[in-house]
């Protein structure tokens, strides 16, 4: 192999290194009327500065019958964080206003939609636990998952 094939090569490496990279900070989760998350783990690179989360809802059922999000906090918190969005209701996306907890947040969607959000991760620590999980009342239970930056 010559000189100039093995800077190609190097190059076309970084490159592909980089792309992957790039795609640790993209994240795409689907949602059913069978009150699931198509992957019940999320891995997320320590280098992105912030992270694109897509939900899409690939149900039938409208957002009040079987509205999802996709709420990220830390473990510890879940329960409270569910416990009061319910409380909050639909007209606030079963999310307490302003809690502090909730470290990001999609809106609520139906079968059909799909949102997208982008967040920093500077609230989190990498040696943190934290969970996903939809907060519509009675999902939670099904729809969660483990959040990990690595």
């Amino acid at each position: 192999m010559t000189g100039i094939m093995k800077v190609l090569l190097g190059a076309a490496g970084a490159l592909i290194a980089a792309s992957i990279q790039a795609q640790d900070c993209t994240v795409a989760i689907d949602s059913t009327d069978q009150m699931r998350f198509d992957r019940d783990r999320i891995v997320v690179s320590r280098d992105c500065e912030t992270v694109e989360v897509t939900l899409t809802h690939s149900g039938r059922l409208n957002v009040r019958q079987m509205g999802h999000n996709w709420v990220l906090v830390a473990s510890n918190d879940l329960d409270a964080v569910v416990a009061e969005g319910i409380r909050a209701g639909f007209d606030n996306g079963y999310l307490k206003p302003d809690d502090t907890r909730v470290l990001a947040a999609t809106e609520l969607i139906g079968g059909g939609e799909s949102t997208t959000i982008t967040f920093s991760l500077d609230r989190l620590d990498p040696g943190g636990r934290y969970e996903y999980v939809c907060t519509f009342p009675g999902h939670s239970t099904l729809m969660r998952g483990e959040f990990v930056l690595e």
